[in-house]
Parts: C-alpha cells; sequence; structure tokens
C-alpha cells in the first residue's frame, strides 16, 4: 500500500491537492470525503446558473469518472464526526473510521442565518452551494418582489440574480455603502445606480428585525430595526459563513475564535500531518506579513495545491518546503461596467483613491507603506501593476499619488524606492 492522503472537502481547494497529490505520487491512497452529494463544480458560475444565464452542464468540472481515472476514491454525502489525530483516524457519521498519514482538512463553511423570528420560513435562501442555486434560479423566476440583506460580495450577487430574474428587490445594508470596509461612498455610489438601473434599492441603515410569513410558513415581508417594512416573497440572504470545523472542536487543532483553522504559510496546522486549505483556513500570509483570511477561488486553489505539495514531502522525507504566496483577486459581472478586488483591500492604515468617471474608480489600500489590496471598478487594466507592488512589497510611501495615475509605472516606484 502507497502512503495514505484523506482530504475532507471536495471544493476546489481539496480537488486541487488530490490532483497535486497524484501527479506527484503515482502510488498514493487518496480518499476525498465531501458531505455534499455532487462532485467538484464551480462555485464561480453558479449565480450565472440562479440569474437564468446559464444551463447547468458546464458548471459541473468533475464527473465520478476523473477521479476513478486517477485512482482517487470519492466518498459523497460522508459527514465526519471526529478526528483522532493521536491514532491518525477519522470517524464518520455512519461509523466508518479511516486512518491517514496525512490529512487536510478543506471543509469550507455554511451560510450564517439571521438570529431573528422567522429566519427559517420557506422562500428564504442562503447562496453557497450548487444545490442553493438552484432552489434560488427556480424561486426567482415567479417572484415579484425580494428583499437581499447582506452588503457583501456574495449579498450583490443575489441582488443581481433579482435584478436578472426581474425580481423588485429593496437591499438592506447596514451601513451607508455597499462593502463599506473596502470602497467609499464615492467607489460604492457606482455601485448603488447599477443597482437601481435593475430595479434593485439600496437601503442604507437597515437591517432586519422579524421576517412576515402567511399561513403556509412563507415569507410575505420584512420589517426593519426602524420599523419599515418591505414586501417580499422572496429574500436571500449573505451576512458570513460559519466554518464547517464542529468535528474539531475536541481534537488538537488550533482554532480561531470564529472557528476557522490556523495555519502557517505551508498550510501546515499545529498538529503534525494535519494540513487546511481555502476559505476555512487563518493562514499566514507571508506577503501581508500576518494571518489572514481570503475565499476567492484562486486563493483556495493554490492553498490546495500548496498543501498537497507538502503533504506528499513531508511523508516521503523531503525537506523542501512549498509557501503560499499569492494575491487573489475577485470580479464581479453583473453589470456594465467590471468591478475586481484584489489583495486584501479592508486591511490598510492608509489608503489612495480616485474617481475617473460615472463607471470607473480606483482604491489601493496602503499597510506600512506598502500595498495590500485595492478595488477597481470600470478599468481592470492597472491589476497586473498594482498586484506587483503588492508581491513585491514594493514601497509606495512616498509615491501614492502614483497609484492613481491611468497608467501605472512600476519603475517610478522602485526609483523612488531606491533614492530613499
Amino acid at each position: 500500500m502507497g502512503t495514505s492522503h484523506v482530504i475532507i472537502g471536495d471544493g476546489i481547494a481539496g480537488s486541487s491537492a488530490a490532483e497535486t497529490i497524484r501527479e506527484a505520487d503515482p502510488a498514493a491512497d487518496i480518499t476525498v470525503l465531501t458531505d455534499e452529494g455532487e462532485a467538484l463544480y464551480n462555485r464561480i458560475l453558479i449565480k450565472e446558473f440562479a440569474k437564468g444565464k446559464m444551463p447547468e452542464g458546464p458548471i459541473s468540472i468533475h464527473q465520478p469518472e476523473w477521479y476513478d481515472e486517477r485512482d482517487i476514491e470519492l466518498r459523497l454525502n460522508t459527514m465526519v464526526t471526529r478526528i483522532d489525530a493521536t491514532a491518525q483516524e477519522i470517524h464518520t457519521h455512519d461509523g466508518d473510521t479511516i486512518g491517514y498519514d496525512a490529512l487536510l482538512l478543506a471543509t469550507g463553511g455554511t451560510p450564517a442565518q439571521l438570529p431573528v423570528e422567522n429566519s427559517d420560513a420557506e422562500g428564504i435562501h442562503h447562496f453557497w452551494t450548487f444545490e442553493d442555486a438552484r432552489a434560488i434560479e427556480e424561486h426567482a423566476s415567479r417572484a415579484d418582489t425580494g428583499v437581499i440583506v447582506g452588503a457583501g460580495l456574495l449579498g450583490i450577487d443575489l441582488a443581481a440574480i433579482c435584478g436578472a430574474q426581474d425580481v423588485s428587490a429593496q437591499y438592506l445594508m447596514r451601513g451607508n455603502a455597499w462593502w463599506r470596509y473596502a470602497l467609499s461612498e464615492e467607489g460604492a455610489e457606482i455601485m448603488h445606480e447599477a443597482m437601481r438601473e435593475r430595479d434593485v434599492t439600496p437601503v442604507f441603515d437597515s437591517g432586519v428585525d422579524h421576517f412576515e410569513v402567511d399561513d403556509t410558513g412563507h415569507v410575505t415581508g420584512v420589517v426593519d430595526p426602524n420599523g419599515e417594512h418591505y414586501e417580499a416573497d422572496f429574500v436571500g440572504i449573505a451576512i458570513g459563513l460559519n466554518f464547517n470545523t464542529e468535528f474539531l472542536y475536541s481534537s488538537d487543532i488550533e482554532l480561531t475564535d470564529n472557528g476557522s483553522i490556523v495555519t502557517d504559510e505551508h498550510m501546515r496546522t499545529n498538529v503534525e500531518n494535519v494540513y487546511a486549505a481555502g476559505d476555512v483556513t487563518y493562514f499566514y500570509d507571508n506577503i501581508l506579513g500576518d494571518q489572514a483570511q481570503n475565499g476567492a477561488w484562486g486563493s483556495a486553489k493554490e492553498q490546495g495545491s500548496i498543501a498537497g505539495t507538502n503533504m506528499v514531502r513531508d511523508t516521503g522525507g523531503e525537506e523542501d518546503e512549498a509557501t503560499f504566496s499569492w494575491v487573489s483577486s475577485y470580479s464581479i459581472t453583473h453589470f456594465d461596467f467590471p468591478f475586481l478586488s484584489f489583495g486584501h483591500p479592508t486591511l490598510g492604515d492608509e489608503s489612495a483613491e480616485r474617481t475617473y468617471s460615472d463607471t470607473e474608480w480606483r482604491r489601493v489600500s496602503i499597510k506600512d507603506g506598502k500595498v495590500t489590496g485595492g478595488v477597481l471598478i470600470g478599468n481592470l487594466a492597472p491589476q497586473t501593476k498594482l498586484k506587483r507592488l503588492a508581491r513585491e512589497q514594493i514601497d509606495v510611501s512616498n509615491s501614492k499619488d502614483l497609484l492613481l495615475e491611468e497608467t501605472i509605472d512600476v519603475d517610478k516606484f522602485l526609483k523612488q524606492e531606491a533614492e530613499t
């Protein structure tokens, strides 16, 4: 028998790890466990399906045959209940015990539910899985009025779904702007106006006090903390994730207060032979120089690959370490103009921003004189140069104005850095 690698989670992080392990060690035993009922699919494209713009077929990435061809055992509908790190064993809900030489935790999360009255009513949707997208598409296609809650990147997907499905919706936001931790009011207003054009109305300084339901238990409306009432036969909630790590609470694996898994830059946890990857990780970001969290698709894929590489090297006695060093990006394509965030746009002690037109805006976050992330609306061309500045940690403290030039010249930053 070969070295036994077990992966919990078949999202892009887990799948990337499995593929990396198989390429590096043709003799390895690889088992992938997932509590979902279908193999890997594209979480980025499920929003297009929910908008009614795409059939199911292109969204699936791996069919069961993909795993068979690579001699990877895939177990669907399998819930892990406990890990015994001392014995290096996993226990499942159906009584199975699975041993491992190396273990990857790529369990992701479950959408958080609002702690208010009737939050579990029929017609209230959370958006994370392909199964969620199917339910949302079916319901939104016949709904007339809607309410969206959650002023972040998943919330705006739900808002766009309402716009595409001709659902007249109110978008309830706690603050005075969409994604207010990353955008100023000027930048956010570009997004607000795009929503209004699709009959999705931003409502600021709002939220949910309780949901109203009819005699059948279906949602009919929302009352916010200010006493305002909004009709809704469709509701979408996107207020964050509860990480799927409850089964680790009795283990020695280090978790944060919110349940995410602490790793180093090699995706190792504090427990020998246990690794983690994907949005469930609170990893050491060696570009940022601090622990960080990032749920972007590309980041999760790269983390899975790094973890898989080190799982093979560690069990094979090799000394070289693969290191996660990545500037992530997340794009939105719902409107007539593009939108992209990169790196850690909500982190930093200062920033630089500029409005170029009604649909073009840029903001760059800076920490200790180095670029940490940013947001581009309308013109995405500067992303390559800005990512390089972040990745190479080039000092921009004396040249912040150059970050806002139409065309960014990295050599100018290098010259100023050399002169200081």
